[in-house]
């Protein structure tokens, strides 16, 4: 049987910290959702300011990433590059700002981030997981 790492309140509350430090640091109002390995939120912080459909967008994202087990911006990379087939894809929001949550080589979940440039969202998303990882 096969053991892996799964994300506790404290480990999803310190990556909300810090992904949320790292936005107001930079004067962003993002939203951050924080899901488990199966899409499944966790939590969702509407920064004030942050657009309402930020929260959709966040979610989605982080979703894709943590059910696709890569950064969401990969299948915009797919369809950029002509893989037009990925557009009928349900349920994904394949845009940029989703970034698995990796831990001893295992997706345990992903952060999606809403609200400003998609770079900039996975930033954010970036900087709250390392929060956990030291990555």
């Amino acid at each position: 049987m096969k053991t892996k790492a799964v994300l506790t309140v404290e480990d999803v509350q310190k990556i909300n910290a810090a992904a949320v430090a790292e936005a107001t640091s930079n004067g962003w109002n993002v939203c951050i959702t924080i899901v488990d390995d199966g899409g499944h939120a966790l939590s969702l912080h509407r920064m004030d300011g942050a657009a309402p459909s930020t929260a959709m967008m966040s979610l989605g994202k982080a979703q894709t990433s943590a059910v696709g087990r890569r950064e969401s911006g990969a299948f915009e990379e797919m369809i950029n590059g002509g893989r037009f087939a990925f557009l009928s894809a349900p349920n994904t929001a394949m845009l940029e700002g989703g970034v698995p949550i990796v831990v001893d080589g295992n997706v345990i979940g992903a952060v999606g981030v809403s609200g400003v440039k998609s770079n900039q969202d996975a930033q954010i998303a970036r900087a709250g997981i390392a929060a956990i990882t030291g990555a």
